[in-house]
């Protein structure tokens, strides 16, 4: 009696242990981070709701039959031979599509063209609607990277909760011919693509808060280099500098191994009257840490940028720091931003970054709910 008594105590302990794994790996999953070694999480950075039809004007409608291809290749990104690729819906989940089963890297690749109306809405502030992707994506106008969420292997984390919303450099957008549109994902298990709508090139409405009017849009080419140095002053030669597109990491600009530190700069030109009022730089998202300049004064900065130390959360805070009328100047103006990264994914990678009113800014923040 004994004996059955202990087998069937061991017995138990056996399934409650399964089932504590099998909890772990659920929860695991949901956290959005491989491995079993680190806090699990409640708190998704990357969970967002869908967006109203009352903030956004659609301007292209990019839901239909796209191309799709699994596998992995950045030369896909910009286009070209279409030899071995499938046609699929979006939205829609892949395994709905005849890929039933698969986990890991595919890409969606589409074209489109804009007309003279098209174009001048577009004009001044573009957006790309994407839906909902399970589980993270990389996106690409004509070859040049404009946005991401989640994160790839080998420090994977889901953003299969959020909506995907990218500004768009109106400087990438073709009027000459067609623009191609390429979406890398990535998932880690269960449905996988762009499971859900709304996917188009739209505009925001007056009432939605990435309408603020901005005094200079900074999003665009900025020059970049890796390392570290005095280079905040206005007058430093960065001719020889990289360029790097802002917002998107430098990970996915051929710098997949960058060291802790790197600089942005970039020339902005500003009339009398802009140049004579207080205005607010908003770098949108940096990951991780950043002490920023402008005209070779120091502005603002987030994180313990004298140390280096990353508390975690920095990469998640959006930036914005008043510019006083008395560092401004009519004419050529110099925005240089040191960043500091940790781990992972590092730069300038999440929009708006622009220069605004405090007016305009404080209405974005309350059209956002971050006035509290």
């Amino acid at each position: 009696m004994n004996g059955r008594v202990v087998l069937l105590a061991l017995i138990l302990i056996a399934v409650v242990g399964l089932v504590v794994r099998v909890a772990a790996s659920v929860l695991d999953r949901l956290d959005g981070w491989e491995g079993a070694t680190h806090d699990v999480s409640w708190d998704d950075p990357w969970k967002t709701s869908p967006p109203s039809p009352d903030d956004w004007t659609t301007v292209v409608d990019l839901a239909g039959t796209w191309d799709f291809r699994i596998g992995d290749a950045r030369r896909w990104a910009s286009g070209g031979a279409d030899a071995g690729w499938d046609r699929i819906a979006v939205p829609g989940a892949w395994e709905d599509e005849g890929y039933h089963g698969y986990d890991g890297f595919a890409w969606y690749r589409t074209t489109f063209t804009l007309d003279a109306k098209d174009a001048d809405v577009l004009r001044t502030s573009p957006f790309l609607l994407l839906g909902r992707i399970d589980d993270a994506d990389e996106v690409w106008l004509n070859g040049e990277p404009v946005g991401w969420s989640g994160r790839m292997p080998p420090k994977y984390q889901t953003a299969a909760f959020g909506f995907r919303i990218y500004r768009l450099p109106p400087a990438l957008l073709r009027t000459d011919g067609p623009n191609v549109l390429a979406v890398r994902v990535y998932d880690e298990g269960l449905e996988g693509g762009i499971l859900e709508g709304p996917v188009a090139l739209a505009v925001p409405t007056a009432r939605n808060p990435e309408g603020a009017p901005v005094v200079a849009d900074l999003a665009g080419d900025w020059r970049f280099s890796p390392g570290d140095g005095d280079w905040a002053a206005p007058d430093l030669d960065d001719a020889r500098w990289d360029t790097l597109r802002v917002p998107a990491t430098w990970e996915s600009q051929g710098y997949p191994e960058l060291g802790h530190v790197a600089w942005y700069r970039k020339s902005v030109r500003l009339g009398a009257d802009a140049a004579e009022a207080d205005l607010v730089l908003v770098l949108g998202a940096i990951d991780d840490l950043d002490e920023t300049f402008v005209n070779g004064v120091r502005v603002g900065s987030t994180g313990d940028v004298e140390t280096g130390q990353i508390r975690g959360d920095e990469w998640q805070i959006e930036r914005a720091y008043p510019v006083p009328a008395s560092v401004l100047r009519e004419g050529e103006n110099v925005v240089a931003v040191r960043v500091i990264d940790g781990m992972i994914d590092g730069g300038i990678y999440r929009g708006p970054v622009a220069l605004m009113t405090p007016e305009a800014y404080a209405e974005r923040r309350r059209r956002t709910g971050d006035d509290d």
